[in-house]
Protein backbone atom coordinates (compact mmCIF):
# COMPACT_ATOMS: atom_id res chain seq x y z
CA UNK A 1 0.00 0.00 0.00
CA UNK A 2 1.57 3.41 -0.76
CA UNK A 3 2.39 6.06 1.81
CA UNK A 4 -0.75 8.04 0.98
CA UNK A 5 -4.16 7.42 -0.69
CA UNK A 6 -3.06 7.36 -3.52
CA UNK A 7 -3.12 11.11 -4.43
CA UNK A 8 -0.12 12.27 -6.10
CA UNK A 9 -0.69 15.69 -5.69
CA UNK A 10 -1.52 15.53 -2.01
CA UNK A 11 -1.39 18.92 -0.31
CA UNK A 12 -0.69 19.37 3.63
CA UNK A 13 -4.56 18.73 4.31
CA UNK A 14 -3.92 15.04 2.95
CA UNK A 15 -3.88 12.32 5.37
CA UNK A 16 -0.65 10.33 4.93
CA UNK A 17 0.88 7.09 5.98
CA UNK A 18 3.56 7.17 8.26
CA UNK A 19 5.68 4.93 10.46
CA UNK A 20 8.23 5.69 13.55
CA UNK A 21 11.38 3.53 15.01
CA UNK A 22 11.14 3.52 18.56
CA UNK A 23 13.19 1.90 20.83
CA UNK A 24 11.84 -1.56 22.28
CA UNK A 25 9.11 -0.73 25.36
CA UNK A 26 8.75 2.81 24.17
CA UNK A 27 5.80 2.09 21.48
CA UNK A 28 2.89 2.74 24.24
CA UNK A 29 4.48 6.30 24.48
CA UNK A 30 4.87 6.92 21.00
CA UNK A 31 1.55 5.70 20.49
CA UNK A 32 -0.38 7.88 22.55
CA UNK A 33 1.92 11.08 21.24
CA UNK A 34 1.25 10.21 17.86
CA UNK A 35 -2.77 10.19 18.81
CA UNK A 36 -2.53 13.44 21.06
CA UNK A 37 -0.07 15.49 19.37
CA UNK A 38 -0.78 14.66 15.55
CA UNK A 39 -4.53 13.53 15.91
CA UNK A 40 -3.22 10.22 14.28
CA UNK A 41 -5.63 7.47 13.08
CA UNK A 42 -5.26 4.15 12.07
CA UNK A 43 -2.65 4.06 14.82
CA UNK A 44 -0.93 0.21 14.89
CA UNK A 45 2.16 -1.43 16.16
CA UNK A 46 4.84 -4.35 16.07
CA UNK A 47 7.65 -4.25 18.50
CA UNK A 48 9.84 -1.28 17.51
CA UNK A 49 7.98 0.64 15.08
CA UNK A 50 4.64 2.64 15.23
CA UNK A 51 2.31 3.21 11.81
CA UNK A 52 -0.01 5.71 11.79
CA UNK A 53 -1.81 8.25 9.08
CA UNK A 54 -1.96 12.15 9.69
CA UNK A 55 -2.92 15.07 8.41
CA UNK A 56 0.06 17.05 10.41
CA UNK A 57 2.81 18.95 8.43
CA UNK A 58 6.61 18.72 8.93
CA UNK A 59 6.85 20.89 11.81
CA UNK A 60 4.47 19.00 13.92
CA UNK A 61 5.96 15.79 12.60
CA UNK A 62 9.23 17.12 14.08
CA UNK A 63 7.81 17.47 17.47
CA UNK A 64 7.35 13.62 18.24
CA UNK A 65 9.57 13.25 20.83
CA UNK A 66 9.36 9.23 21.71
CA UNK A 67 10.33 8.48 18.15
CA UNK A 68 13.69 7.55 17.17
CA UNK A 69 13.49 8.00 13.01
CA UNK A 70 10.34 8.70 10.99
CA UNK A 71 9.13 7.52 7.68
CA UNK A 72 6.87 7.66 4.78
CA UNK A 73 5.50 4.17 4.24
CA UNK A 74 6.04 2.62 1.08
CA UNK A 75 5.31 -1.31 1.83
CA UNK A 76 3.99 -3.19 4.61
CA UNK A 77 3.33 -7.09 4.65
CA UNK A 78 3.70 -10.50 5.19
CA UNK A 79 7.03 -11.42 5.63
CA UNK A 80 8.84 -13.50 2.89
CA UNK A 81 8.41 -17.62 2.95
CA UNK A 82 12.23 -18.61 3.20
CA UNK A 83 11.76 -22.07 4.93
CA UNK A 84 10.08 -23.83 1.38
CA UNK A 85 11.36 -22.29 -1.39
CA UNK A 86 14.86 -21.62 -3.58
CA UNK A 87 17.05 -18.29 -3.13
CA UNK A 88 16.29 -17.20 -6.72
CA UNK A 89 12.12 -17.46 -6.01
CA UNK A 90 12.94 -15.73 -2.89
CA UNK A 91 15.12 -12.94 -5.24
CA UNK A 92 11.89 -12.46 -7.56
CA UNK A 93 9.78 -12.26 -4.45
CA UNK A 94 11.93 -9.24 -3.15
CA UNK A 95 11.98 -7.49 -6.59
CA UNK A 96 8.06 -7.78 -6.72
CA UNK A 97 7.76 -5.32 -4.14
CA UNK A 98 8.71 -2.78 -6.38
CA UNK A 99 7.90 -4.18 -9.57
CA UNK A 100 4.04 -5.45 -8.87
CA UNK A 101 2.90 -1.40 -7.85
CA UNK A 102 5.25 0.84 -9.33
CA UNK A 103 2.33 3.40 -8.85
CA UNK A 104 2.65 3.28 -5.11
CA UNK A 105 6.43 4.16 -4.83
CA UNK A 106 5.49 7.13 -7.24
CA UNK A 107 3.24 8.24 -5.10
CA UNK A 108 5.24 8.06 -1.97
CA UNK A 109 8.17 10.04 -3.75
CA UNK A 110 5.57 12.84 -4.86
CA UNK A 111 4.39 13.44 -1.01
CA UNK A 112 8.21 13.27 0.01
CA UNK A 113 8.79 15.94 -2.09
CA UNK A 114 6.04 18.00 -1.25
CA UNK A 115 6.30 17.78 2.10
CA UNK A 116 9.86 18.87 1.59
CA UNK A 117 8.52 21.72 -0.45
CA UNK A 118 6.26 22.51 1.96
CA UNK A 119 8.61 22.51 4.77
CA UNK A 120 10.88 25.16 2.58
CA UNK A 121 8.80 27.61 1.41
CA UNK A 122 7.62 27.86 5.69
CA UNK A 123 10.71 28.32 6.13
CA UNK A 124 11.70 31.01 3.54
CA UNK A 125 7.85 32.58 4.96
CA UNK A 126 9.13 32.61 8.20
CA UNK A 127 12.56 34.26 6.99
CA UNK A 128 10.68 36.98 5.44
CA UNK A 129 8.25 37.51 8.49
CA UNK A 130 11.76 38.21 10.69
CA UNK A 131 12.86 40.08 7.86
CA UNK A 132 9.96 42.40 7.61
CA UNK A 133 9.70 42.47 11.32
CA UNK A 134 13.61 43.89 11.19
CA UNK A 135 12.92 46.28 8.68
CA UNK A 136 9.93 47.97 11.04
CA UNK A 137 11.88 48.10 13.57
CA UNK A 138 14.28 49.91 11.73
CA UNK A 139 11.85 52.13 10.54
CA UNK A 140 10.82 52.64 14.07
CA UNK A 141 14.20 53.37 15.20
CA UNK A 142 14.52 55.88 12.55
CA UNK A 143 11.08 57.33 14.04
CA UNK A 144 12.41 58.07 17.69
CA UNK A 145 15.77 58.95 16.26
CA UNK A 146 14.24 61.94 14.60
CA UNK A 147 12.47 62.88 17.28
CA UNK A 148 15.04 63.32 19.76
CA UNK A 149 16.64 65.38 17.16
CA UNK A 150 13.69 67.60 16.96
CA UNK A 151 13.39 67.83 21.13
CA UNK A 152 17.49 68.63 20.62
CA UNK A 153 16.40 71.52 17.88
CA UNK A 154 13.91 72.87 20.29
CA UNK A 155 16.32 73.06 23.37
CA UNK A 156 19.14 75.11 20.94
CA UNK A 157 18.28 78.36 19.33
CA UNK A 158 21.68 78.43 17.90
CA UNK A 159 22.61 77.41 14.42
CA UNK A 160 19.02 76.52 13.71
CA UNK A 161 18.61 76.53 9.99
CA UNK A 162 21.65 74.69 9.88
CA UNK A 163 20.39 71.80 11.86
CA UNK A 164 16.78 71.70 9.80
CA UNK A 165 19.34 71.58 6.69
CA UNK A 166 21.17 68.55 8.34
CA UNK A 167 17.61 66.57 9.72
CA UNK A 168 16.61 66.77 6.17
CA UNK A 169 19.23 65.10 4.60
CA UNK A 170 19.34 62.54 7.37
CA UNK A 171 15.93 61.76 6.51
CA UNK A 172 16.56 61.27 2.83
CA UNK A 173 19.00 58.89 3.56
CA UNK A 174 16.94 56.87 6.10
CA UNK A 175 14.38 56.56 2.83
CA UNK A 176 17.39 55.81 0.83
CA UNK A 177 18.37 52.48 2.97
CA UNK A 178 14.67 51.65 3.24
CA UNK A 179 14.40 51.16 -0.30
CA UNK A 180 17.70 49.46 -0.66
CA UNK A 181 16.63 47.28 2.03
CA UNK A 182 13.38 46.27 0.29
CA UNK A 183 15.17 45.77 -3.32
CA UNK A 184 17.54 43.31 -1.55
CA UNK A 185 14.44 42.03 0.55
CA UNK A 186 12.90 40.38 -3.32
CA UNK A 187 16.08 39.85 -4.80
CA UNK A 188 16.19 37.35 -1.95
CA UNK A 189 12.85 36.27 -2.40
CA UNK A 190 13.45 35.54 -6.28
CA UNK A 191 16.91 33.83 -5.43
CA UNK A 192 15.10 31.18 -3.18
CA UNK A 193 12.17 30.76 -5.41
CA UNK A 194 14.76 29.58 -8.21
CA UNK A 195 17.05 27.89 -5.77
CA UNK A 196 13.93 25.47 -5.07
CA UNK A 197 12.96 25.16 -8.59
CA UNK A 198 16.28 23.84 -9.53
CA UNK A 199 17.22 21.97 -5.82
CA UNK A 200 14.32 19.55 -6.25
CA UNK A 201 15.29 16.56 -8.46
CA UNK A 202 12.75 15.03 -10.87
CA UNK A 203 11.38 11.82 -10.32
CA UNK A 204 13.24 10.31 -13.23
CA UNK A 205 16.69 11.82 -11.95
CA UNK A 206 16.34 10.74 -8.42
CA UNK A 207 19.82 9.24 -6.95
CA UNK A 208 19.30 6.70 -3.93
CA UNK A 209 20.55 4.53 -1.50
CA UNK A 210 19.22 1.47 0.01
CA UNK A 211 19.37 0.70 3.83
CA UNK A 212 18.61 -2.84 4.98
CA UNK A 213 18.25 -4.55 8.39
CA UNK A 214 17.64 -8.70 8.33
CA UNK A 215 16.55 -10.23 11.48
CA UNK A 216 15.15 -14.28 11.85
CA UNK A 217 14.98 -17.10 9.01
CA UNK A 218 15.54 -14.08 6.24
CA UNK A 219 18.95 -13.47 7.50
CA UNK A 220 20.37 -16.48 7.33
CA UNK A 221 19.53 -16.95 3.65
CA UNK A 222 20.21 -13.09 2.62
CA UNK A 223 22.75 -10.80 4.23
CA UNK A 224 21.83 -7.26 4.42
CA UNK A 225 24.15 -6.16 1.54
CA UNK A 226 22.81 -8.81 -0.78
CA UNK A 227 18.99 -7.67 0.10
CA UNK A 228 20.13 -3.74 -0.98
CA UNK A 229 21.84 -5.40 -3.94
CA UNK A 230 18.38 -6.67 -5.44
CA UNK A 231 16.27 -3.95 -4.42
CA UNK A 232 18.76 -1.05 -5.97
CA UNK A 233 19.10 -3.47 -8.94
CA UNK A 234 14.98 -3.38 -9.25
CA UNK A 235 14.17 0.09 -8.63
CA UNK A 236 16.95 1.15 -11.22
CA UNK A 237 15.31 -0.85 -13.50
CA UNK A 238 12.26 0.33 -13.00
CA UNK A 239 12.23 4.04 -12.62
CA UNK A 240 15.81 4.69 -14.29
CA UNK A 241 17.23 6.25 -10.76
CA UNK A 242 20.93 6.17 -10.04
CA UNK A 243 22.39 4.53 -7.12
CA UNK A 244 24.29 6.93 -4.96
CA UNK A 245 25.83 5.84 -1.82
CA UNK A 246 27.45 8.87 -0.52
CA UNK A 247 24.90 11.64 -0.82
CA UNK A 248 22.19 10.09 -2.47
CA UNK A 249 18.44 12.34 -2.95
CA UNK A 250 16.62 9.88 -1.25
CA UNK A 251 17.45 6.93 1.34
CA UNK A 252 15.14 3.71 0.95
CA UNK A 253 14.71 1.57 4.35
CA UNK A 254 13.71 -1.90 4.28
CA UNK A 255 13.66 -4.04 7.10
CA UNK A 256 12.81 -8.26 6.80
CA UNK A 257 12.03 -10.53 9.36
CA UNK A 258 9.81 -13.47 10.87
CA UNK A 259 6.77 -10.91 11.38
CA UNK A 260 6.90 -8.34 8.69
CA UNK A 261 8.60 -6.69 5.40
CA UNK A 262 8.46 -3.24 5.47
CA UNK A 263 9.83 -0.31 3.01
CA UNK A 264 9.75 4.00 3.77
CA UNK A 265 11.87 6.77 2.96
CA UNK A 266 13.02 8.74 5.92
CA UNK A 267 11.78 11.77 5.84
CA UNK A 268 14.61 13.54 7.76
CA UNK A 269 18.11 12.60 7.42
CA UNK A 270 18.68 13.13 11.40
CA UNK A 271 17.40 11.01 13.45
CA UNK A 272 14.56 12.73 16.04
CA UNK A 273 16.36 11.64 18.40
CA UNK A 274 19.05 14.02 17.93
CA UNK A 275 18.41 16.61 20.17
CA UNK A 276 19.51 19.73 18.52
CA UNK A 277 20.07 21.14 22.42
CA UNK A 278 21.35 18.50 24.00
CA UNK A 279 25.56 19.23 23.82
CA UNK A 280 26.61 16.13 25.66
CA UNK A 281 24.27 13.16 25.12
CA UNK A 282 23.75 11.09 28.67
CA UNK A 283 20.75 9.31 29.06
CA UNK A 284 18.89 8.60 25.62
CA UNK A 285 16.40 11.45 25.63
CA UNK A 286 13.75 9.64 24.28
CA UNK A 287 13.72 7.62 27.37
CA UNK A 288 14.10 10.33 29.55
CA UNK A 289 11.39 12.41 27.78
CA UNK A 290 8.91 8.69 28.44
CA UNK A 291 9.90 9.59 31.83
CA UNK A 292 8.25 13.17 32.35
CA UNK A 293 5.56 12.32 30.26
CA UNK A 294 4.53 9.55 32.74
CA UNK A 295 5.31 12.48 35.22
CA UNK A 296 2.07 14.42 34.51
CA UNK A 297 3.96 17.37 35.59
CA UNK A 298 1.90 20.94 35.76
CA UNK A 299 2.49 23.87 35.70
CA UNK A 300 3.98 25.71 38.81
CA UNK A 301 4.83 22.48 40.02
CA UNK A 302 8.71 21.84 41.68
CA UNK A 303 10.41 19.34 39.59
CA UNK A 304 13.22 17.42 41.27
CA UNK A 305 16.38 15.00 39.68
CA UNK A 306 18.10 14.37 42.43
CA UNK A 307 20.64 12.40 40.74
CA UNK A 308 20.66 14.56 37.82
CA UNK A 309 24.25 13.54 35.75
CA UNK A 310 24.15 15.62 32.37
CA UNK A 311 20.74 16.20 33.07
CA UNK A 312 18.78 14.96 30.55
CA UNK A 313 15.59 14.48 32.06
CA UNK A 314 15.63 17.63 33.21
CA UNK A 315 16.18 18.86 29.17
CA UNK A 316 13.41 17.24 28.02
CA UNK A 317 11.11 17.87 30.42
CA UNK A 318 11.78 22.02 30.98
CA UNK A 319 11.52 21.82 27.12
CA UNK A 320 7.88 20.09 27.12
CA UNK A 321 6.68 21.46 29.64
CA UNK A 322 8.36 24.94 30.35
CA UNK A 323 5.71 26.47 33.33
CA UNK A 324 7.45 24.38 35.97
CA UNK A 325 10.05 24.78 38.51
CA UNK A 326 13.15 22.84 37.91
CA UNK A 327 15.98 21.94 40.22
CA UNK A 328 18.77 19.20 39.52
CA UNK A 329 21.22 17.93 42.15
CA UNK A 330 24.25 15.38 41.29
CA UNK A 331 27.34 14.58 44.03
CA UNK A 332 29.65 14.48 41.05
CA UNK A 333 30.98 17.34 40.09
CA UNK A 334 32.23 16.83 36.55
CA UNK A 335 28.45 15.35 35.95
CA UNK A 336 27.16 18.97 37.56
CA UNK A 337 29.95 20.80 34.76
CA UNK A 338 28.26 18.78 31.88
CA UNK A 339 25.00 19.59 32.95
CA UNK A 340 25.98 23.22 32.81
CA UNK A 341 26.88 23.06 29.56
CA UNK A 342 23.80 21.21 28.43
CA UNK A 343 21.79 23.98 29.81
CA UNK A 344 23.50 26.98 27.82
CA UNK A 345 23.07 24.93 24.63
CA UNK A 346 19.77 24.64 25.08
CA UNK A 347 19.18 28.38 26.98
CA UNK A 348 17.98 26.74 30.04
CA UNK A 349 20.57 28.42 32.10
CA UNK A 350 17.90 30.57 34.10
CA UNK A 351 14.93 27.20 34.28
CA UNK A 352 16.92 24.97 35.84
CA UNK A 353 18.81 25.11 39.28
CA UNK A 354 21.91 23.08 39.80
CA UNK A 355 22.74 21.80 43.22
CA UNK A 356 26.18 19.86 44.44
CA UNK A 357 25.05 17.68 47.41
CA UNK A 358 24.46 13.90 48.09
CA UNK A 359 20.92 12.25 46.90
CA UNK A 360 20.60 10.85 50.62
CA UNK A 361 21.44 14.43 51.98
CA UNK A 362 19.12 16.57 50.34
CA UNK A 363 18.61 20.65 51.65
CA UNK A 364 15.16 20.56 50.95
CA UNK A 365 12.21 20.82 53.65
CA UNK A 366 10.22 17.72 53.75
CA UNK A 367 7.38 17.34 51.58
CA UNK A 368 8.35 20.40 49.60
CA UNK A 369 8.89 18.94 46.02
CA UNK A 370 5.60 18.12 43.69
CA UNK A 371 7.29 15.64 41.02
CA UNK A 372 10.84 13.44 41.39
CA UNK A 373 12.44 12.21 38.09
CA UNK A 374 15.01 10.42 37.98
CA UNK A 375 17.78 7.78 36.32
CA UNK A 376 19.20 5.90 39.56
CA UNK A 377 22.45 4.50 38.12
CA UNK A 378 23.46 0.81 37.53
CA UNK A 379 26.12 -1.01 36.13
CA UNK A 380 29.79 -2.19 37.32
CA UNK A 381 30.51 1.39 37.34
CA UNK A 382 27.82 1.95 40.12
CA UNK A 383 27.38 -0.31 42.58
CA UNK A 384 24.55 1.12 45.08
CA UNK A 385 23.82 -1.95 46.69
CA UNK A 386 21.15 -1.62 49.78
CA UNK A 387 21.51 2.52 48.92
CA UNK A 388 18.74 2.29 46.43
CA UNK A 389 16.40 1.62 50.17
CA UNK A 390 18.51 5.06 51.87
CA UNK A 391 17.59 7.02 48.38
CA UNK A 392 14.03 6.41 48.35
CA UNK A 393 13.60 7.15 51.81
CA UNK A 394 14.85 10.36 51.30
CA UNK A 395 13.07 11.05 48.29
CA UNK A 396 10.22 9.75 49.90
CA UNK A 397 10.64 12.61 53.35
CA UNK A 398 10.79 15.75 50.24
CA UNK A 399 7.93 14.86 48.30
CA UNK A 400 4.55 15.95 49.54
CA UNK A 401 1.76 13.64 49.94
CA UNK A 402 -0.34 13.04 46.93
CA UNK A 403 3.29 13.88 45.10
CA UNK A 404 4.82 11.31 42.28
CA UNK A 405 8.59 10.01 41.93
CA UNK A 406 9.35 8.14 38.32
CA UNK A 407 12.04 6.11 37.99
CA UNK A 408 14.69 4.02 35.99
CA UNK A 409 15.43 0.96 37.78
CA UNK A 410 17.69 -2.11 36.86
CA UNK A 411 16.69 -5.64 37.72
CA UNK A 412 19.52 -5.55 40.72
CA UNK A 413 17.64 -2.14 42.08
CA UNK A 414 14.59 -4.31 41.50
CA UNK A 415 15.58 -7.33 43.72
CA UNK A 416 17.19 -4.90 46.56
CA UNK A 417 13.43 -3.56 46.90
CA UNK A 418 12.09 -7.11 47.43
CA UNK A 419 14.88 -7.88 49.31
CA UNK A 420 15.93 -10.39 46.62
CA UNK A 421 13.00 -12.20 45.92
CA UNK A 422 13.77 -13.48 42.21
CA UNK A 423 9.90 -13.98 41.61
CA UNK A 424 9.52 -10.19 41.89
CA UNK A 425 11.45 -9.20 39.08
CA UNK A 426 9.36 -7.81 35.97
CA UNK A 427 8.98 -10.06 32.98
CA UNK A 428 7.90 -8.99 29.67
CA UNK A 429 4.09 -9.20 28.62
CA UNK A 430 4.11 -13.32 27.58
CA UNK A 431 7.04 -14.36 30.14
CA UNK A 432 9.07 -14.85 27.60
CA UNK A 433 12.09 -13.63 25.45
CA UNK A 434 11.96 -13.13 21.57
CA UNK A 435 13.07 -10.50 19.64
CA UNK A 436 9.46 -9.72 18.85
CA UNK A 437 7.70 -9.99 21.47
CA UNK A 438 3.76 -10.35 20.96
CA UNK A 439 4.42 -8.60 17.74
CA UNK A 440 2.60 -11.61 15.53
CA UNK A 441 -0.96 -10.62 17.27
CA UNK A 442 -0.71 -6.72 16.21
CA UNK A 443 0.25 -6.50 12.95
CA UNK A 444 -2.05 -6.49 10.43
CA UNK A 445 -0.24 -6.02 6.91
CA UNK A 446 -1.40 -4.04 4.03
CA UNK A 447 -1.07 -5.94 1.60
CA UNK A 448 -3.49 -6.68 -1.78
CA UNK A 449 -6.55 -5.43 -0.10
CA UNK A 450 -4.77 -2.04 0.56
CA UNK A 451 -6.73 -1.82 4.18
CA UNK A 452 -5.57 -1.24 7.45
CA UNK A 453 -7.27 -1.33 10.93
CA UNK A 454 -6.56 -0.14 13.94
CA UNK A 455 -5.01 -2.07 16.55
CA UNK A 456 -6.40 -1.45 19.95
CA UNK A 457 -3.21 -0.68 22.52
CA UNK A 458 -3.03 -3.98 24.01
CA UNK A 459 0.98 -3.68 24.14
CA UNK A 460 -0.03 -0.44 27.10
CA UNK A 461 -1.79 -3.13 29.01
CA UNK A 462 0.26 -5.91 28.73
CA UNK A 463 3.09 -3.82 29.59
CA UNK A 464 1.37 -3.14 32.97
CA UNK A 465 1.46 -7.07 34.25
CA UNK A 466 4.78 -6.52 36.66
CA UNK A 467 3.11 -3.66 38.07
CA UNK A 468 2.42 -5.80 41.05
CA UNK A 469 5.74 -7.56 41.17
CA UNK A 470 6.92 -4.29 43.49
CA UNK A 471 5.73 -3.76 46.25
CA UNK A 472 4.75 -0.62 48.20
CA UNK A 473 7.97 1.61 49.72
CA UNK A 474 6.91 3.51 52.62
CA UNK A 475 4.00 5.88 52.03
CA UNK A 476 5.08 5.26 47.96
CA UNK A 477 2.22 3.43 46.32
CA UNK A 478 3.96 1.71 43.14
CA UNK A 479 0.92 2.49 40.15
CA UNK A 480 2.85 1.72 36.71
CA UNK A 481 5.33 0.10 35.14
CA UNK A 482 6.82 -0.11 31.97
CA UNK A 483 10.06 -2.07 31.07
CA UNK A 484 12.32 -0.02 28.08
CA UNK A 485 15.22 -1.46 25.87
CA UNK A 486 18.58 0.74 27.07
CA UNK A 487 20.17 -1.17 24.38
CA UNK A 488 22.29 -4.13 25.66
CA UNK A 489 20.33 -4.03 28.77
CA UNK A 490 16.75 -3.18 29.99
CA UNK A 491 15.16 -1.00 32.49
CA UNK A 492 12.07 0.13 34.18
CA UNK A 493 10.31 2.99 34.52
CA UNK A 494 8.46 2.79 37.93
CA UNK A 495 5.81 5.34 38.60
CA UNK A 496 4.85 6.02 42.30
CA UNK A 497 2.57 8.17 44.49
CA UNK A 498 2.70 9.39 48.13
CA UNK A 499 -0.11 8.23 49.52
CA UNK A 500 0.34 9.99 52.44
CA UNK A 501 2.83 12.23 54.84
CA UNK A 502 5.47 10.35 55.56
CA UNK A 503 5.51 11.99 58.61
CA UNK A 504 9.57 11.90 58.36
Amino acid sequence: MAAGPGDRNSGPAASVRFFCTAGRGLEPFLMREVRVRLQAKQVEYVSGKVFFTTCSDLNMLKKLKSAERLFLLIKKQFPFNVSSVNKGKICNEMQRLINDDPESWLNTISIWKNLLELDAKKKRLSQRDANLLKRKMGENDTVITKKLKAEQMQKTQENREYQLEKQAEEETLAQGNFLTSREKLQLEECQNEAAEAAGTPSQNDLTFRVSCRCSGAVAKTFSAQEVGRIIGIALMKQFGWKADLRDPDVEIFIHLNDIYSVVGIPVFRAPLASRAYIRTAGLRSTVAWAMASVAEIKAGALVLDPMCGLGTILLEAAKEWPDAHYVGADVSDAQLRGARDNLKAAGLEDKIALLQVSVVELPLPSESVDVIISDIPFGKKFKLGKDIKSILREMERVLHAGGTVVLLLSEAHCRSLTDGEESSIPSNSEGRRTDEPGAEKCLIPEGETGTSETVPPSLEASNQECLPKIPPFGSLMPVECYKVSLGKTDAFIYKYKKSHSSGL
